[in-house]
């Protein structure tokens, strides 16, 4: 399926010059998002996954439904200050500063199997500190999987050695 046909580009939005990538439209339809979620889960069938993890908050939207077709469990990473319970924490930078994601210290099982799910793939940053995450309390990265990747920022060179399915590329 051409999924590009469903994304929707805003010009100069956030900021002067950036195209925006909205992915809403994709999700307002219900059969053109089945597709897109039926193509990560069978990229991920044959991984054995046994979580889905996603970085907050689109990597929530297209997440849950892979976990849930996977019959896996999902869990979130999300900013510092957001999960009530015992977590651990990663710095990571933007490309204007610096954040902090989170995942509960007890998401992930040692040799648990996980595939990363988000909606962009773009500078990687999210990506690369949501992997530190997975593999510091010992998870294994079977796979990231991404509705769009922005080429030109190179995010998927801070995923070498990891497999990785991006739907649509620009």
């Amino acid at each position: 399926m051409d999924y590009k046909k469903h994304i929707a580009i805003v010009e100069d939005w956030p900021k002067e010059g950036i195209r925006f990538k909205d992915i809403t439209p994709l999700m307002d339809n219900g059969k053109v998002f089945k597709s897109a979620v039926d193509e990560i889960v069978e990229y991920a069938k044959d991984k054995e996954i046994e979580i889905v993890v996603g970085p907050e908050a689109r990597g929530f939207i297209v997440g849950c439904p892979v976990s849930y077709a996977l019959e896996v469990g999902f869990a979130p990473v999300r900013k510092e200050g957001k999960l009530p319970r015992e977590t651990i924490k990663i710095d990571y930078g933007l490309e204007y500063g610096k954040d902090v994601l989170t995942i509960h210290k007890d998401a992930i099982k040692p040799g648990q199997r996980v595939l990363i799910v988000d909606d962009l793939l773009a500078t990687g940053g999210t990506i690369e500190a949501t992997v530190n995450l997975v593999e510091q309390l010992g998870g294994v990265v079977a796979g990231c999987a991404f509705l769009v990747e922005l080429t030109y920022l190179e995010g998927r060179s801070k995923l070498e050695g990891y497999d990785v399915l991006t739907l649509m590329q620009y």
